[in-house]
């Protein structure tokens, strides 16, 4: 049954994203049409995790919602009118730039019901935007149902009018009051009100603390007007987005803004080693100790935990490391990839974890913030290539890429480690398998687990069900993890080192990701919440293997495995 259902996911997902790449091209679609529909039903059929009771009609799923709206620009339940745009000078006008809690998009509120979300990441970022909207259609129309009797006039319940009462906040609410309005909410959304009352503190803010009911109010009120077509809902895609995506139209200004950098500090015929990960880890493990007076090189967790925590101790820190040398390019490109460049032979390695390795070359280390989906591609493939200054070609002296990250695990629990051994990309006949320099037993530690085997890379992590991840860690693919990135950075690096040779064909890879959730665990999918200092160990751990075999390849009596 399993496997059928697993079959019938997969097959359900790339139908979902043939009909999303179709309508995108096409230019717009309602949610509500024909198009809509095709994608709802998908949607349904795969049935993800992430989005839980999604498809109980008597019941809003809380959690989902919740997910949905923090990648969503705030606002986005008001409008009937959602409008896909490239970059296109909305920053130059008097519009205020709405920025999601989890997603770094600059989204702007045009008219009462037009919201403009900027696409700068290409398809992936599409897809992620349009699986969110269409959960939201989802629990939009549902409320409609469950608020309004369906005749031909449409007429409210007892219970909605008292949501809308709260809502236009025409009459001052005892707390009693508001409980007993509580309490007509969770019967029209079918929660306990238990379940209702944490959610309104989970959604509420110290100067919007009646959100939920607004968000409830406004989701049906969209919805009902799109059903009696007076305010049908559109989503459209802008000209100049259709032009730009799959073109590297912000990938390839990214890059060479970051080469120019590179030769500008004459740093670009250097050993280079790029790594993909957050924009704090390797900074603090070399400069950490110093800025903050610390003399123990021990790996000292407590303390970045500290620094994770207090933004004094991290501006001290970025202070610091800039002064030693380090570059910051504060990405202008619209790839929303800031980059920090470290020169090694300028790095006083003496108070850090790394002391013990005399290390002796003049290498270049180049940290870049992560990409989203396909995006990976188009940025390591931009960067892999030869760079052309005044008249001269000069190739990337890569020596090693690193590819640091969050992941959905299927073996262990929150925060334990994953060191792929290959990359199957979802929904296609494409793997890629290599040799990984980091192995096993360079992660033995007493609190953490660490699984090694092939990761699957999703089109979508809000896409998976129980079945397909099953079927992906039980059968003989036996994978650890799904995450959204590496068969497209493999791809990149194999292109530009096996087939164009841009780059040496000796580099060595380094891949390894810590779990951010556990998509197969109830309570523990990416809907019930993040981390915390959770992934402080694990994330720190990995940039220390990493940033050791860095240094290690520095020793001339050192052979790094390729």
């Amino acid at each position: 049954m399993t496997n059928s259902r697993a079959r019938e996911t997969t097959e359900a997902i790339e139908r979902l994203y043939i009909s999303m790449r179709h309508l995108f091209y096409r230019g717009f679609f309602k949610p509500a049409g024909v198009s809509g529909e095709t994608i709802r039903s998908l949607l349904k059929t795969i049935n993800p995790e992430i989005y839980g009771s999604m498809n109980v009609p008597s019941k809003l799923e809380l959690n989902g919602l919740m997910y949905v709206l923090d990648r969503l620009p705030e606002g986005i339940e008001e409008c009937a009118f959602i409008h896909l745009t490239s970059d296109e000078g909305f920053d130059k006008g008097s519009f205020e730039p709405i920025v999601p809690k989890k997603r770094r998009r600059n989204c702007y509120r045009i008219d009462e019901h037009q919201m403009n979300i900027e696409v700068l990441l290409g398809r992936s970022e599409i897809y992620d935007i349009l699986t969110h909207l269409t959960f939201l259609f989802i629990e939009a129309d549902k409320v409609r149902n469950l608020a309004f009797i369906q005749d031909e006039n449409w007429k409210p319940t007892r219970a909605f009018k008292i949501i809308e009462e709260v809502v236009k906040g025409e009459k001052k609410f005892s707390r009693k009051e508001k409980e007993v309005a509580l309490i007509h909410l969770s019967s029209l959304i079918g929660r306990t009100f238990d379940e209702t009352l944490n959610a309104y503190n989970t959604f509420g803010e110290d100067n919007n603390p009646d959100r939920l009911f607004k968000i409830i109010y406004n989701l049906a009120k969209v919805s009902l007007e799109d059903a009696k077509q007076t305010r049908e809902r559109e989503i459209h895609f802008s000209a100049i987005l259709k032009e730009r995506v799959g073109h590297h139209y912000f990938g390839e200004k990214w890059a060479h803004k970051v080469k120019e950098v590179l030769y500008e500090n004459d740093l670009h015929m250097r050993p280079l080693h790029i790594i993909s990960a957050n924009m704090h880890s390797v900074k603090n493990m070399l400069y950490a100790n110093e800025a903050l007076k610390k003399k123990d090189h021990k790996v000292d967790y407590k303390l970045y935990g500290e620094i994770s925590d207090k933004k004094e101790l991290r501006d001290k820190v970025s202070k610091y490391a800039l002064e030693q040398g380090m570059i910051y390019i504060n990405d202008k490109s619209g790839s929303n990839i800031d980059v920090q460049i470290i020169d090694l032979s300028k790095t006083e390695l003496k108070n850090t974890p790394f002391q013990d390795i005399k290390f002796g070359g003049d290498d270049v280390i180049m940290v870049f913030d992560y990409a989203f989906g396909e995006q990976a591609f188009e940025v390591m493939d931009e960067l892999l290539r030869p760079f052309e200054h005044k008249g001269e070609v000069y190739m990337m002296k890569v020596k090693s890429v690193s590819i640091m990250g969050k992941a959905g695990i299927l073996a262990g629990g929150k925060g334990d480690i994953m060191i792929p051994t290959s990359h199957i990309f979802e929904g296609t006949a494409d793997n890629y398998p290599f040799e990984n320099a980091l192995k096993l037993e360079d992660f033995k530690d007493d609190e953490l687990q660490a699984f090694e085997g092939p990761m699957i890379t999703v089109l979508g992590t809000s896409l998976q069900n129980r079945d397909i991840l099953s079927y992906f860690m039980n059968t003989s693919w036996k994978a650890i993890g799904l995450e959204m990135e590496g068969a497209h950075y493999q791809k990149a690096i194999q292109v530009a080192s096996k087939i164009r040779h841009h780059i040496t064909p000796d580099l060595f890879v380094m891949y390894a990701y810590y779990a951010s959730d556990n998509p197969l665990e109830t309570g523990s999918t990416l809907s019930s919440g993040g981390l915390g200092l959770t992934g402080v160990k694990p994330t720190y751990l990995i940039t220390l293997r990493i940033l050791e075999k860095i240094l290690q390849s520095g020793k001339k009596e050192v052979s790094v495995k390729k």
